[in-house]
């Protein structure tokens, strides 16, 4: 089961999430039949998402990642709510580049790193907080710290990572994201760097040691202390009521045509590929609601 570690060092210098995420990526894999590449790319997004999202607190507030670097892949838009709990899906999931050297899959190249990382954080308030900054690599993880560096200029080391077999099954998926709090010492902060070179490919850990073995191998030495542990999942929050709500808006010109074809009108939604069908008269319906 997929999970989010979140603890504190003992001198409080240092703050860590870890993700353990690789079914509800293997979800997001079976959902929209990627390409190995574009699930390592769209699972990154997710683990990063999931963290971020589970920060927000309130009921209801909820956080959206937009990537779009490009590259082959297009955008890749992710969905988190304040739990989370995510949904996701990059534009183009059939995209394909040539794995870089030693088989590696090549994130960056089907991502492009030409554009910017988006972050909006809605809190069910006045205006949501809007935050970006331009791509580093494309490779997600580097991209994520620089958000942090940039737009909320919290001093951060993201890591994340998605082991995919040749039959593109999700063998491990996750990462990490450390930040430095007020105060922190320069030792302090050559001990994280230490603990992160020496824990390397954070799927190397996953896969065998999950969730707390990499937060136990990256705050090695902090004697650190666990604050949450909470279950998370890709979960969709499509309904038919919503999808009608949203295309409910059509004008009189296509509610015409749909009514001289006479036809039911079908429409995905995008992050869970579940198909609606709706009558010309429950659309008409709609529109006259609106």
């Amino acid at each position: 089961m997929d999970e989010i570690l979140k603890a504190i060092s003992g001198d409080g210098f240092v703050s860590i999430s870890v993700i353990d995420s690789r079914e509800l990526t293997q979800r997001a894999r079976d959902i929209h039949k990627s390409t190995p590449v574009v699930t390592a790319a769209l699972g990154r997004t997710l683990a990063a998402a999931s963290i971020i999202g589970s920060t927000l607190k309130k009921p209801g507030a909820s956080l959206t990642v937009r990537i779009n670097g490009g590259g082959p892949a297009g955008s890749i838009i992710v969905v988190s709510d304040y739990e989370g709990n995510v949904r996701g899906y990059a534009a183009n999931p059939l995209a394909d580049v040539p794995n870089k050297s030693a088989g590696k899959l090549d994130v960056g190249g089907v991502v492009g790193n030409n554009g910017m990382l988006s972050v909006i954080k809605d809190f069910c308030e006045k205006e949501p907080y809007r935050g970006s900054a331009e791509l580093v690599s494309g490779e997600i993880a580097e991209d994520f710290t620089s958000y942090f560096a940039v737009s909320e200029q919290i001093p951060s080391a993201c890591a994340l990572g998605v082991l995919v077999s040749k039959d593109g099954q999700v063998l491990a998926a996750g990462g990490y994201i450390i930040q430095l709090l007020p105060g922190a010492p320069e030792s302090v902060v050559e001990a994280v760097e230490r603990n992160v070179a020496a824990t390397g490919t954070v799927t190397s850990v996953l896969v065998y040691g999950g969730a707390e073995k990499l937060l136990e191998s990256v705050m090695t030495g902090f004697d650190p202390a666990l604050l949450q542990r909470s279950h998370v999942e890709y979960r969709c929050s499509c309904s038919r009521e919503r999808v009608l709500s949203a295309v409910s808006g059509l004008d009189k010109s296509e509610l015409e045509d749909i009514k001289r074809e006479g036809a039911p009108v079908e429409v995905s939604c995008q992050f869970c590929d579940s198909v609606y069908a709706f009558s010309p008269e429950e659309l008409e319906l709609a529109n006259n609601g609106n």
